[in-house]
């Protein structure tokens, strides 16, 4: 069994989503002065490697604290978007073809509680064209909810386009109470694994922020 990091560093200027706000971390207090290290930390709810609750897109819907804990957590099943070119629609072929042992209109895939994207568009962050990134046709995250899946994660900043006038894929799934995580990097190992047979399952626990539209998380893997 190993562990995997999916996760990027919190860090100061780190890019956010156009509009959120920006993240600086600096010294609060330290040891020589104050006997103790402490950072403060400013920074949006949606900052770095972070989930979605559905009340990120209206007001109706569940915050993250009325979620139950089994959306962040559990087995995982990563599709291969590896060759999609910029700002290209990632259809309902794309996750109908992922699953050998059937198709996910029949059901939930087998070993999939959570399904996560590899764009590989995590190789451009911190450039301009991290913003370019392939995202979900309202088609593909209908055909997920309809399977059942109530957990997506990708390896860019939005399920929808950057930027963006609305949000389909966002409303579908949130609209169905599903949990998105976003700003996921380093997926190319767990595909290796999925290919040799191992069993992935990835933790997304966020931080507990009553009334929130999402929070920041350490996303892991634990892989065979």
């Amino acid at each position: 069994m190993r562990l995997i990091d999916l996760s990027v560093p919190v860090a100061t200027g780190m890019p956010v989503y156009p509009g959120d706000p920006r993240v600086a971390i600096a010294p609060a207090l330290s040891a020589a002065t104050d006997g103790v290290n402490v950072l403060h930390l400013d920074m949006g709810s949606q900052s770095g490697t972070h989930v979605d609750a559905p009340f990120h897109i209206d007001d109706a819907l569940p915050t993250l604290d009325q979620l139950p804990l089994e959306r962040f957590w559990g087995r995982a099943v990563v599709v291969d978007a590896r060759g999609a070119a910029p700002r290209s629609p990632l259809g309902p072929s794309l996750f109908e073809g992922a699953w050998p042992e059937g198709s996910l209109s029949e059901g939930r895939p087998r070993a999939a509680d959570i399904v996560l994207v590899a764009t590989g568009w995590s190789r451009h962050w911190g450039g301009e064209d991290y913003l370019a990134h392939p995202y979900l046709t309202p088609e593909a995250a209908e055909l997920l909810v309809a399977a059942g899946i109530r957990t997506v994660g990708i390896d860019a900043l939005s399920v929808d386009p950057t930027p963006a006038d609305d949000f389909p894929a966002h409303r579908i799934l949130c609209g169905a109470h599903a949990v998105i995580a976003e700003n996921l990097t380093g997926l190319d190992p767990l595909l290796d694994a999925q290919t040799a047979g191992e069993p992935i399952e990835v933790s997304l626990l966020p931080l507990r922020l009553p009334a929130a539209d999402g929070a920041p998380v350490r996303a892991v893997a634990r892989v065979g």
